[in-house]
């Protein structure tokens, strides 16, 4: 299992009271929301990726999650990135989200990103201002 120290960067969620589920934890589709906010948020603060009007846009074609322990409102959540794969089009994150209570991660996961022209949606390089950006958060784990 990953420590928070595994990553380079961390955003901290507050879970909402919405996240919680019949059973009193957060369900777990939103730990897939909490895994495009930090990477979208990194892309954008970062990474300079103009999401409503540039020519690059990234579109997820694979992830997986897998939970180690149940999250719960009103937790605040360390959303911890880096990038184990950096390609010329695309990029294969790994995330942890750890709860306020644990230094275990509560759920670890993978996401990867294929950048595309927006219009066509044939795969692009990654442009350079976002790829050094992305070589920032690259781990040799």
């Amino acid at each position: 299992m990953s420590t928070v120290d595994d990553y380079p960067h961390q955003l901290n969620i507050p879970t909402r009271w919405k996240d919680n589920d019949v059973y009193g934890h957060v369900n777990n589709v939103e730990y897939y929301s909490y895994f495009d906010t930090v990477i979208n948020d990194y892309l954008i603060r970062h990474g300079g990726l103009d999401i409503h009007d540039g020519p690059v846009i990234g579109l997820a074609i694979e992830t997986g999650c897998k939970f180690h322990r149940s999250l719960a409102f009103p937790e605040m959540v360390a959303a911890c990135l880096r990038v184990d794969r950096l390609g010329n089009s695309s990029v294969r994150y790994g995330i942890g989200l750890f709860g306020e209570t644990s230094a275990e991660p509560a759920a670890e996961g993978h996401f990867v990103h294929v950048f595309v022209d927006r219009v066509s949606r044939r795969p692009v390089p990654i442009p350079d201002v976002l790829r050094q950006a992305l070589q920032q958060l690259e781990t040799t784990t």
